[in-house]
């Protein structure tokens, strides 16, 4: 066999790779096989290292050359080797070795073309199906010993039929081919003849484990196949193996256009498998091909070659034989157009092969004899040049070379002079394929902009990750290409688990590409992308949101900008579709209430629903608390609203709320008991909600629980005026009790508030509502400093006047009471190491804006002990219950310098704003240790001065 002489280096830097005793041997070859095998290893890397390392190949390759054909035993001969087999480990050796010697073989037949396209192909795939088959058929009797038999209610066995794909199933398969499978068996039921029965689909998911491990396990001796289940039933994730019956259910209510086109090929491994394989196929048929022309399918044929068209501009792919213009793609999609088209009336044109397609559609004149016979041509040129090139080094690329080498080599292989010989022919056969393929398709309507296109092909293309990643870092410049294709990939392997009907999956094709090019244009789409995938994950099956966001194009830029901005606001969106209303119309959507409107806008909202309809007020009370919460964050983000503004909306939005309970609270228990009589000559309710801490200090967050404590007034001996009369403190007890209910329910839409009650005298041991007298009483007599400084963060919330001017004078004595300075210094220095202690959650390198030295709690605490310290002397100090007033009041007081409490000040608001932003972001309130060091050196030097 003729070897150019500038590759005689090439093949005695391949032979001097051998062993002397490989060496050896091949002195002992016919004197054929030695000119041959110049030839073979200057041109394969594959062959030479696979002589390398198997000396026993050496010596029977010579023999196994002399036999013009090969795969009619590949069955028999693959079954003995693995019926010797004691172990896992001996049957992964022998499937490695099996493959690799005959791969060999296929390799030199290739390079030296002493055989046909055809018999290269049949080779290729017949050995394929022979490891896949065989593996089952030795995994299937080893699952059986160990689980019993799969059987059917009548006790049958039930098999596992291996559906293989694409080329695979075609009988076509590259050199280097991943296997697409799919995996299927006939009946439900379970195993029979173990100890313990499993079902059908555990063992068979079982056995389809093993398999793919058994040929895509990288060992010593390498792997046998990549395998690919993506094609199979809901893609990735989808049951590794399903039923007959669910798979026809899934091909009948959701199978899409590119599964017809990829079910064309389907064929079960094993010829024993075809009786068993019939009934599935016929009830795959209607699927695949129609029963009338189905010129339906031309439109979604056009957007596939849309998507190829754009795959080949933008990845540049002219020197791509399978995917570029003109490729084996194109000549594979002109076969399947007729077969999709026509299929259903033509017998002849539902055959697996390229080439049999060809044949079919030649003899029913759908294509001039010509173009038939050219894409023939084409056909096997470019699969003969695709096979030499993935045998040089078997590795999957249809890429042609760039290096002069491997260049040269190839055109060597293809029987040409030069590289540029070589290139003109491919080059040739190319334009001729994509003229009939344009000639063929027609043009898809163009759309207004070229950008638009990109946005398509992201949600066309999903189930191609290359073809996404592309998409992304070039058309799109994305700096993680990779994380936001798996993003958008999962997405639509996620969809493909839910039942959208025909309305559903039409409306959402219209939709994503809008949803894409709404996300990308934002700077900080990296947020945006998984939250609003999410958020339309959860929303779905619910045609008229999507429709909703199809035909608003505000609605939808909203939802965008504020998901991008909020994983908070995407989650409640997610979980509350209902809000979705909310966002057709801006002008409303970025306008809160205004504050004083609050307890009106709710009376009016719930003025719609029955009193008496308790279940319907409490959803409706969460609803209003919903929509205003997310217009307040919407005018947040569009920074309508500075910090301390967003927390007084929030408050007052959570006093309207308390109000409302209360009357809810208060009516159904009235109706029941009557009112305390002690109430005839007063008005109000005679009960009053205290508000600690955010609450009480106006500083609510949106996720902030609420810190309360119940009192009454009622006198003892009191009783309620109802049918059923009750001591009236049990009536104020019965009260909170519903309160807390009604807050606390989980309804559809979630839970009002977190109540925390725990700050009331004598803790969650105390009464539930104290009576003022008993709140005075244990304030002055047995609360903790602690529970002093909880004190300064309070005031009244909701109470009728009586109530809020007891509540007022008590906090005021108390707060202002003589104390000793040193001893409450200690008491206060104690309990905030305490907390440190508790609460703190250091993170090396981070600083946590709440416990860490010269945060938020060390301002609060500054302003608690110098309230106390010094409202026995300015008693306007007990006035205020928010931060930034007492700082404020202690400098016009002149306990601190006005620059000190505007730079404490300064450092509260500067630190609760990040806090709040983190909140919104759904992270974590530390940052790194470099940040606001002006902020925390000024808290700090403030400690200092007082607590030391």
């Amino acid at each position: 066999m003729h070897l150019p002489e500038n590759f005689l280096s090439e093949y005695q830097s391949a032979y001097s790779q051998f062993n002397d005793d490989s060496q050896l041997l091949i002195e002992k070859w016919p004197e054929l096989r030695q000119s041959e095998l110049k030839r073979v290893i200057a041109l394969s890397q594959f062959v030479t290292d696979s002589l390398c390392q198997d000396d026993e190949l050496v010596q029977i390759l010579p023999d196994m050359l002399e036999k013009k054909e090969r795969c009619s035993t590949y069955r028999d001969r693959l079954a003995t080797l693995l019926q010797s087999c004691n172990d896992e480990n001996c049957g992964l050796k022998v499937l490695r070795q099996f493959r690799r010697r005959e791969m060999v073989y296929i390799a030199w037949r290739d390079f030296t073309n002493n055989w046909s396209l055809d018999e290269s192909l049949s080779h290729l795939s017949m050995l394929a199906e022979a490891m896949i088959f065989e593996t089952y058929r030795w995994q299937y009797k080893l699952c059986c010993d160990e689980w019993g038999t799969p059987c059917n209610a009548s006790g049958e066995p039930q098999p596992m039929l291996i559906i293989g794909m694409g080329k695979l199933g075609g009988g076509e398969l590259n050199f280097s081919s991943d296997i697409d499978l799919i995996f299927t068996y006939p009946e439900n039921g379970e195993t029979q003849g173990a100890r313990r029965s499993i079902s059908n689909a555990q063992f068979f998911t079982r056995l389809g484990q093993r398999i793919i491990k058994a040929l895509d396990q990288q060992t010593f001796d390498g792997f046998c196949y990549r395998v690919d289940m993506r094609l199979r039933p809901f893609g990735e994730s989808g049951p590794l193996v399903m039923s007959y019956a669910a798979i026809e259910d899934y091909y009948q209510e959701q199978g899409r256009d590119w599964e017809r086109y990829a079910m064309i090929k389907a064929r079960v491994m094993g010829s024993e498998m075809y009786p068993e394989y019939q009934e599935l196929r016929q009830m795959l048929r209607p699927f695949v091909f129609r029963r009338y022309i189905d010129f339906s399918a031309i439109q979604s044929l056009r957007r596939m070659k849309s998507m190829i068209s754009s795959e080949v501009r933008r990845r540049g792919l002219a020197n791509n034989i399978k995917l570029g213009a003109g490729g084996i793609r194109e000549i594979e999609f002109i076969a399947q157009v007729f077969q999709l088209v026509r299929g259903g009336r033509e017998p002849s044109l539902r055959g697996r092969g390229l080439l049999e397609t060809l044949a079919a559609v030649k003899e029913l004149n759908l294509l001039d004899n010509t173009e038939v016979e050219q894409l023939e041509a084409s056909y096997r040129y470019l699969r003969r040049q695709e096979n030499l090139l993935q045998a040089m080094a078997d590795k999957q690329t249809q890429t042609l070379p760039e290096h002069e080498s491997d260049q040269l080599k190839l055109a060597c292989a293809m029987g040409k002079e030069t590289w540029q010989e070589m290139l003109q022919d491919t080059q040739n056969h190319m334009q001729v394929v994509h003229a009939i393929f344009e000639q063929l398709i027609g043009e898809e309507e163009e759309e207004s902009t070229a950008v638009k296109k990109h946005f398509s092909e992201l949600w066309d293309m999903a189930h191609k990750e290359e073809v996404i990643e592309h998409v992304l870092e070039q058309d799109l410049s994305r700096e993680a290409p990779e994380k936001e294709a798996q993003v958008i990939i999962q997405f639509k392997n996620d969809l493909a688990k839910k039942t959208l009907g025909p309305r559903g999956r039409e409306v959402l094709n219209k939709l994503m590409p809008k949803v894409f090019q709404s996300i990308f244009l934002h700077e900080e789409a990296e947020f945006g992308l998984p939250r609003v995938l999410h958020l339309l994950h959860k929303i779905v099956t619910r045609t008229t949101y999507l429709e909703l966001l199809d035909e608003h194009p505000a609605a939808l830029t909203q939802l965008v900008r504020l998901c991008t901005a909020s994983p908070m606001i995407s989650e409640q969106l997610s979980r509350f579709p209902i809000l979705l209303d909310e966002l057709l119309d801006p002008n409303q959507l970025y306008n809160p209430v205004p504050l004083e409107s609050y307890k009106t806008e709710l009376r009016d909202y719930l003025a719609r629903i029955p009193e008496d309809d308790m279940e319907q007020q409490m959803e409706a009370l969460r609803q209003f608390k919903q929509i205003c919460s997310l217009r307040i964050a919407a005018a947040d983000i569009a920074e309508v609203l500075p910090v301390m503004k967003v927390s007084d909306h929030l408050t007052y939005l959570a006093e309207a709320i308390v109000e409302a309970v209360i009357n809810q609270a208060w009516l159904q228990l009235s109706e029941k008991y009557g009112e305390p009589t002690h109430l005839k000559d007063r008005e109000g309710k005679g009960f009053a909600v205290v508000g600690y801490g955010k609450v009480g200090g106006w500083e609510l967050g949106y996720n902030s629980d609420l810190d309360i404590v119940f009192m009454h007034d009622c006198p003892v001996n009191i009783y309620t005026d109802g049918k059923k009369e009750i001591d009236g403190r049990q009536f104020y007890l019965r009260l909170a009790q519903r309160i807390i209910h009604i807050f606390s329910t989980r309804t559809a839409s979630g839970i009002l508030y977190e109540i925390d009650t725990r700050l009331r005298p004598s803790g969650v041991s105390g009464l539930l509502v104290s009576p003022t007298e008993a709140f005075e009483e244990y304030q002055q007599n047995d609360a903790w400093t602690w529970e002093h400084q909880a004190l300064v963060r309070t005031r009244l919330i909701y109470g009728d006047k009586p109530l809020a001017l007891a509540f007022g004078d008590i906090r005021h004595r108390v707060l202002s009471r003589v104390r000793e300075k040193e001893k409450l210094k200690q008491d206060v220095a104690a309990m905030r190491e305490k907390m440190r202690e508790h609460l703190g959650e250091k993170k090396i390198g981070r600083f946590m804006l709440k416990q860490d030295k010269g945060g938020i709690t060390d301002i609060e605490f500054l302003a608690q002990y110098l309230v106390l310290s010094f409202s026995n002397e300015h008693t306007s100090l007990t006035r205020w219950s928010d931060n930034v007033r007492i700082f404020e009041s202690l400098a016009s007081q002149g306990v601190i310098d006005e620059s000190e409490a505007l730079a404490l000040n300064n450092a509260y608001t500067t630190l609760r704003d990040e806090i709040h932003h983190r909140n919104l972001l759904n992270q974590d309130a530390d940052v790194d240790e470099s940040r606001f060091i002006e902020e925390r050196t000024c808290v700090n030097e403030q400690w200092d001065k007082w607590f030391t």
